[in-house]
């Protein structure tokens, strides 16, 4: 799939909103990318999960394992690994720290990806990266379906993603007038209790 077509899935889904958004990063954005409008959709979900996994296999080869964050890199994680034929696993938050846990393991020589719905400014990607090097599998690279740094995100490991937007992305201080005129919503899950 082409940037634009994954770019028309979540247009046709409902899922590209525009307003004033509170992202999970603590940044502001006139766009927001309501990636669970794409994954209530199993058809729709398994087509762009399904360009991520050739887009995987292309660029890094096969794949043991597809190891995503817990909540939001779960569902296309899972459908990634099933295109790739490969296990899934996630990771979670346990004392503040993402970790690997309801029995999961890495064995030496596994070919790990790790697969994020959306990347902004890393750091999810990067806390889940931090939590599979604690195993002996080989972490060959990540891969999102959407980048929304613009390819910006350093995130320790080559990332290849499905659509690179340069959606800009303000601190809450440093608003454009127009952003600032309009309240802000949070629509993420990351602060949830």
């Amino acid at each position: 799939m082409t940037g634009d077509e994954i770019l028309e899935e979540f247009r046709a889904a409902g899922a590209l909103l525009e307003g004033h958004f509170i992202l999970s990063s603590g940044l502001r954005s006139p766009v927001f990318l309501q990636k669970m409008r794409i994954f209530e959709d199993p058809v729709r979900t398994g087509r762009v999960c399904g360009a991520l996994g050739a887009l995987i296999r292309e660029s890094f080869g096969p794949a043991d394992i597809v190891v995503s964050p817990a909540i939001g890199g779960i569902i296309p994680g899972y459908e990634t690994a099933r295109a790739l034929g490969c296990l899934a696993m996630f990771v979670e938050r346990e004392d503040g720290e993402f970790q690997l846990r309801r029995s999961f393991e890495i064995p030496a020589g596994a070919r790990v990806v790790m697969v994020e719905d959306i990347v902004t400014t890393g750091l999810s990607s990067r806390e889940c990266i931090a939590a599979i090097r604690r195993y002996p599998g080989e972490l060959v690279g990540a891969a999102c379906i959407v980048d929304r740094s613009g390819g910006k995100a350093d995130i320790g490991v080559p990332l290849v993603s499905l659509l690179k937007l340069d959606v800009p992305a303000y601190p809450a201080d440093q608003l454009p007038p127009e952003l600032a005129a309009i309240p802000a919503i949070k629509p993420g899950s990351r602060a949830l209790a």
